[in-house]
């Protein structure tokens, strides 16, 4: 399953609130609509991370950019970098070692259900956006 030119694809935890709301803010100011969505339960993302060797405990955001898989705190730079404008700025980050970046990264992903909860079912995308979720 190859991805469609100049597109990246965020897997993401669909029962996450956290999650669900970064998956709307992206769909906001994604303005080349360059990023494409499933969720981490789907088996396109089964497809992923078994094609990329990502190990079951990684359960919150994924970035597949050109055959490329990033996870934890350098998918979401790179998700920031793809935004584009004042997003970019958050590119500063990388001077941090990648082990502090990560350590932040796992310390609110551990958390995230507990501060920002966990959904009854899977994110249903606005029939709108509905072609930007695989």
């Amino acid at each position: 399953m190859d991805l469609p030119a100049g597109k990246s694809l965020i897997l993401f935890d669909g029962y996450c609130h956290m999650c669900s709301r970064l998956v709307r803010f992206i769909l906001k100011y994604d303005r080349k609509a360059i990023f494409l969505f499933a969720s981490l339960e789907s088996p396109v993302a089964h497809f992923w991370k078994e094609r990329c060797l990502i190990p079951e405990t990684v359960d919150s955001v994924v970035l597949i950019e050109k055959e490329t898989c990033l996870i934890k705190s350098e998918a979401i730079l790179s998700i920031a970098r793809g935004l584009g404008g004042v997003f970019r700025l958050l590119a500063v980050f990388r001077i941090l070692p990648g082990r502090w970046r990560d350590g932040i990264y796992d310390l609110i992903a551990r958390n995230r259900f507990r501060w920002f909860g966990r959904r009854e079912s899977c994110l249903i995308p606005p029939k709108e956006e509905r072609e930007r979720f695989i």
